[in-house]
């Protein structure tokens, strides 16, 4: 599906074809979510991010900035250069939200280090990947966090390409991607998250609202690529896991764009 028509046309198959549980993987599906949803009301469409609910619609809120966060405590305390990059694929609020937490992370670790921000303006485009990620390079960053989709991959090429920089995987570990340059990656358990709702559909609990999954649901977490482990010292480990422990604790709140109505979230 590429298209919002794409988006509306495939929703109202799987609805007429008695669907009980339709997933739309991304902010860009809420729309079509929301037109459909109330043509089969038998039939639960759940987005991943967005900010619109129904009776049949929610959608399912990634706590994605609290390991963004954790990658931003990495960058900052192991960029040698002072300066570290953000490049994303299209500026959609939940990517925009987790580049303020790896921002913050880092500025928690040392304010003085410079954030260079850019977007692809697609992601699928390795080349146009490859072209951001050099230009940052060429500007000092030796550790660049991309949520980039198939876009990433030219972010790869190029630290592969030059020395000493790292970049984190995002969504996934993609840490056998690219294992000499990938330090870490910000994973969504998707299938646990999935599960999690299908269950409850199964058993006729489910009940619409914002449903958010982060951290202490073991949903999102930060995961260390065993190929580079000794890359992260033992103080930095240590400080991670305090980090970790505070965000659960409430201590430490990662800043987020507001891009959903928290006082109806479930």
């Amino acid at each position: 599906m590429k298209t919002p028509a794409d988006f509306e046309e495939n929703f109202r198959a799987y609805g007429a074809q008695g669907y009980n549980l339709v997933f739309g993987h991304g902010f860009e599906f809420q729309d079509a979510a929301s037109r459909v949803g109330p043509e089969f009301p038998h039939t639960v469409y759940i987005t991943t991010s967005g900010n619109r609910s129904g009776a049949n619609v929610a959608p399912m809120i990634f706590g994605f900035e609290e390991p963004s966060y954790l990658a931003g405590v990495i960058a900052g305390t192991l960029s040698h250069s002072r300066v570290v990059g953000v490049i994303g694929g299209t500026d959609l609020p939940p990517v925009k939200s987790s580049f303020l937490a790896f921002t913050a992370g880092v500025h928690a670790v040392d304010p003085r280090v410079t954030v260079l921000t850019s977007y692809i303006g697609n992601w699928d485009d390795a080349s146009a990947g490859k072209e951001q990620a050099l230009a940052q390079i060429q500007r000092g960053a030796d550790f660049i966090f991309q949520n980039a989709d198939a876009a990433g991959l030219g972010i790869f090429q190029a630290a592969k390409e030059s020395k000493n920089v790292y970049v984190f995987g995002a969504n996934s570990d993609q840490s056998s991607v690219a294992p000499t340059v990938v330090i870490a990656s910000v994973v969504i358990d998707l299938p646990h998250a999935f599960l999690t709702v299908a269950r409850e559909v199964k058993a006729g609990t489910f009940k619409p609202g914002i449903l958010y999954l982060g951290t202490r649901s073991d949903v999102t977490k930060l995961v260390i690529n065993p190929a580079l482990a000794s890359h992260i010292p033992p103080g930095l480990r240590a400080t991670l896991d305090t980090t970790r422990q505070a965000i659960l604790d409430g201590r430490v709140r990662p800043p987020r764009i507001e891009f959903v109505d928290s006082t109806h979230s479930r």
